[in-house]
């Protein structure tokens, strides 16, 4: 009896690594560049602005070759990608009976112009969402907290250019 269960649970394992495989499932985390692409070139208006540094975090994650440099020699093999400045508005959701704001929709909005070395240019905007409770009690600790919520975000625009990048090349 015990030795059906083990037979059982191998072959509902089997059966579903099968499936996942035929079906051309691929992890999340594999955000790479096409491969006929070497190199992100990223422009902005300042190299030092907190979307810049998360992408470049975000490319060394990902081992992708880039950096606000042009790469001598690969014009033919480069994405330039010039990010417009961002920004971070917010939204009231809901208020205490005092009056006082409760509770923000963070709207971080992101737009950027892609150059691919095809000579495709492509204008793409897009939006990251965060709900947010303020506490007006807790001044210290909710300012850090919008900073990490923030910087989240950030990362999450980031992880989104990238996949963008990736998809919107293979669409042309």
């Amino acid at each position: 009896m015990r030795g059906l269960t083990v037979i059982s649970k191998s072959l509902i394992l089997m059966i579903t690594t099968l499936a996942l495989a035929s079906c051309g499932f691929h992890l999340r985390s594999d955000k790479t560049l096409p491969s006929n692409t070497d190199y992100l070139y990223v422009q902005a208006t300042s190299q030092n602005a907190p979307l810049v540094r998360a992408l470049e975090n975000r490319m060394n994650v990902y081992q992708i070759k880039g950096g606000p440099q042009a790469a001598p020699g690969l014009e033919d093999t480069t994405i330039t990608l010039h990010l417009q400045p961002e920004s971070l508005d917010r939204r009231l959701l809901s208020v205490f009976a005092t009056g006082q704001v409760a509770e923000y929709e963070l709207i971080y909005g992101v737009r950027y112009t892609v150059l691919f070395p095809n000579g495709e240019e492509l204008n793409t905007s897009f939006e990251v969402l965060r709900e947010y409770q303020d506490d007006p009690d807790q001044v210290l600790a909710k300012s850090r907290e919008l900073n990490l919520v923030l910087s989240e975000m950030r990362l999450e625009a980031a992880d989104r250019i990238i996949r963008l990048l990736s998809s919107q090349y293979a669409g042309l």
